[in-house]
Order: structure tokens, then sequence, then C-alpha cells
């Protein structure tokens, strides 16, 4: 029987080329997004639904599950960078990034947890970021919005085990995709203190996704845990300096870790 899977964040980038793949393997694939009328795309279900709005969000999951009866996986892949130097970072734009990175992401699991648990079965994916693991200059609302999500899947991966559901996160580094037209950019002007600073670091950000390599390697990873039965809670996908950047934080001492942080964050 085939398996039922929702993609959040589905139009373009990671989650198209994750709906792409599940569906020409067989599953039965519906994505989200906030206007697919803008998208032709014919080979998944492409379907209305903004991940800041609770009500379209119910309202996806009832469609869903009219049509089907079931979700077997949930795939939060649903995400929007933001950019900024933490003091002029405005409240607004904190909030719009944590509902869109956090919240809306929790909402959807929540609606999906009790379908899950009367078939004892389910399969939650997030995605999240290697950025999630520790903080970059000028992206550290992002990097909290990763990292909340990382910790809330290991929380939900022990309180939803009894019922069979499984809980996964996979952390991406850079890959190439169009992150870098859809970012908040949260400077309050031009004339900003941390502007060069800003501005080199985001040319390097942005030079990394541009050079990085196809969001297919993560859609294949995706196929593959959901095709296996022995599946871990985190994974690492990426260029292998950011992997390996997680392993460096837990034994370099602090002051030696951030150096290198700012080395790397302005190349």
């Amino acid at each position: 029987m085939s398996k039922i899977i929702i993609v959040t964040g589905a139009s373009s980038g990671i989650g198209k080329s994750i709906a792409q793949l599940l569906s020409s393997n067989g599953f039965m694939v519906y994505g989200t997004c906030r206007d697919p009328k803008k998208y032709n795309i014919t080979d998944f279900n492409l379907l209305q639904c903004d991940i800041n709005n609770n009500n379209e969000i119910k309202d996806f999951i009832k469609y869903v599950i009219s049509k089907e009866g079931r979700v077997d996986v949930l795939i939060n892949n649903a995400g929007i960078g933001i950019t900024g130097p933490l003091e002029e970072t405005s409240q607004d734009d904190m909030k719009s990034a944590f509902q869109t990175n956090f919240f809306g992401p929790v909402e959807m699991i929540k609606q999906c947890i009790p379908i899950m648990r009367e078939k004892n079965d389910g399969l939650i994916i997030n995605i999240t970021s290697v950025l999630g693991y520790f903080g970059i200059p000028f992206r550290g609302i992002y990097c909290a919005t990763k990292s909340s999500m990382e910790i809330i899947g290991e929380v939900f991966s022990m309180e939803l085990k009894k019922f069979n559901i499984r809980v996964v996160n996979i952390a991406p580094g850079d890959f190439k995709t169009d992150i870098i037209s859809r970012r908040i950019d949260s400077r309050e002007n031009n004339f900003s203190v941390y502007k060069k600073d800003y501005l080199k670091s985001i040319k390097s950000a942005n030079k990394h996704v541009e050079n990085a390599q196809s969001p297919e390697i993560i859609s294949k990873l995706i196929l593959k845990i959901i095709n296996s039965s022995n599946i871990k809670i985190h994974y690492k996908i990426g260029p292998f300096i950011q992997k390996f950047s997680i392993i460096l934080k837990r034994i370099l001492p602090d002051k030696l870790f951030e150096k290198i942080l700012l080395l790397y964050s302005k190349n």
C-alpha cells in the first residue's frame, strides 16, 4: 500500500525536490505552499496551506484525511531565512521567523499526531539545519529557530515512541536553493555600525549557497529513511566542514571555536 506523505514548503527548493522524488517512487504526496496557482507542478498534489495560519493547517490536514483516510509521513520542510545584526533585528521579524520555522511546523506535527496514533504508526521528519547546532554572526535568529526545532524533535521522539511514531531531525548544511531571494533582511538602515561586516558575511553566505550541491541529495536520504526500519533521530548532511563544525564545537575551547566561526563567516 502506497504511503501518504505530506511535504510542507513544496513549491521550490528542497521541498519540491523531496516531493518529486517521493512521488516518482510511487508515494502519494501532498505538498503545501501559500499560492499553488503560481507554480506549474503536476507530478504531485500541491495545495494551499500557509504554515503561519493554524486554521489553514487544520483545513489542509482535514482535506488529506478526507481523501486518503490517513497520514503516514509528515515532512516539515517549510522555512524562511532571516539575516541581520541581533541588535537591529525587529521583534516583528523575529516573530515571523519563529512562526514559519518553529510554531507552524509544531502545529503541523500536533495535527498529525492523533491520526498517526490511531494507526499506531507514523514518521515525522523535520528539516532543521547545521546552524541549529551553533550560532553564526548575523544569522542568530535563524540559528535559534532551527535549534528550537532540533530540541522539540528530540522531545517529540521520546513522547511519541510508545505510539510507534518515529521522529527524525535532518540538519542540512548549504544546498543550492532559492533561499537567498526569500530571506528576511532585518537591518534597520544602511547606515548601521554593522554594515561592513554584515555585507561581507552575507556575501560569503550567498556564495556558499550558489556553489552548493543539489538538494536531491537530501531527497535521496529521506527516501532511504522512509524505506528503512532502523533509523536515527539525528542526521547531518552537506559540506564536510559544516558537519565537522558540530564536532569541533564539542571538543574545542569556546574562544578558539568562536575565532574559527568568525573566519568562516567572512570567507
